[in-house]
C-alpha cells in the first residue's frame, strides 16, 4: 500500500528511467508533485526504498533503481484474526478522549481496530480509517486505555524485535517517556514507528538498524499517537 504521493513519484521515477535511462532530478521531481521543498522528495524515496520499490546506486549521483511496481508481487500481508470475541473496541483512530476498553475476565483475546500498514522506516501517509481487525491477546492490553493494532512494512526496527509483516498493538497516548518505541506524527500528516530520543528542544526518531538514520525534529513537528505495549507474529 503507497500513498499517493509515493506511488507519483515512484510512477515518475519509472518513466523518465524507461525513456532515458537517467533518473529525474530532485528538482524535477519535486515540480512533477507539486511540493515545495526537496526535503519531501528525500522522505518519499526512503520510504519507497525502505518499502522494496526503488534502490539507490551506490557512488553514483542521481543514481535510482525502480525493483517493482505496486501489484509486481509481493502481496501485502495481514494477520490472522484470533477467533472473534464479544468485547470488541468501538471508536476511531485520534478520537479526542480515550475510552476504557471493556473486556470480560473470561475473555481471551478482543479484536482492535486495524489501521493498515505503518511503515517501520520513513513516514508515510497519517493513518486514517481502519482497513479491518486484528485478534489481540487481553493480556496485552491496558483495561483502562484505548488500543489499536498496525501492520509493519519494512525493516528498520528490525534490531528491536519488529520485523516485516508483524503486528503491533500500540497503547493510545499523546505522550511518552524517553526511548520509548511509539507511533509519531509529523507534520499532521504522516505516521512512523520509531524510538522517541529527546535531544534539547529537539525530538528524535531512532531507528533500530544502523542500516537507517535518526531524523530529528523540532518539537513542535512531531506528536505522539501511542506507544507500543505488545506485538504478533506469524509464522508460515
Amino acid at each position: 500500500m503507497l500513498t499517493k504521493k509515493q506511488h507519483e513519484l515512484l510512477l515518475f521515477i519509472h518513466q523518465r528511467l524507461e525513456e532515458n535511462g537517467v533518473s529525474p532530478s530532485f528538482e524535477e521531481m519535486k515540480a512533477a508533485l507539486d511540493l515545495k521543498s526537496k526535503s519531501g522528495i528525500h522522505r518519499l524515496i526512503t520510504a519507497l526504498e525502505e518499502r522494496g520499490f526503488l534502490r539507490r546506486l551506490p557512488h553514483r549521483a542521481r543514481a535510482l533503481e525502480v525493483l517493482r511496481l505496486p501489484g509486481d508481487g509481493l502481496p501485502d500481508r495481514k494477520p490472522t484474526a484470533v477467533p472473534n470475541s464479544p468485547n470488541v473496541i468501538q471508536g476511531a483512530f485520534g478520537a479526542p478522549r480515550p475510552q476504557a476498553v471493556a473486556v470480560a475476565e473470561a475473555a481471551e483475546a478482543v479484536d482492535l481496530p486495524l489501521y493498515g500498514k505503518i511503515a517501520a522506516g520513513a513516514p508515510i501517509e497519517a493513518l486514517r480509517d481502519p482497513e479491518g481487525q486484528a485478534g489481540v491477546p487481553v493480556s496485552m492490553l491496558n483495561p483502562k486505555k484505548r488500543h489499536y493494532a498496525l501492520s509493519i512494512e519494512g525493516d528498520s526496527m528490525i534490531d528491536a524485535g519488529i520485523h516485516d509483516g508483524d503486528v503491533v498493538v500500540i497503547e493510545q497516548c499523546d505522550t511518552a517517556n524517553d526511548g520509548e518505541i511509539v507511533v509519531a506524527l509529523v507534520d499532521d500528516e504522516e505516521a512512523t514507528l520509531k524510538r522517541l530520543r529527546r535531544r534539547g528542544s529537539s525530538v528524535a526518531l531512532e531507528a533500530a538498524n544502523p542500516e537507517y538514520e535518526t531524523r530529528i525534529f523540532g518539537p513542535d513537528r512531531v506528536k505522539v499517537q501511542g506507544r507500543l505495549v505488545g506485538l504478533i507474529r506469524q509464522y508460515h
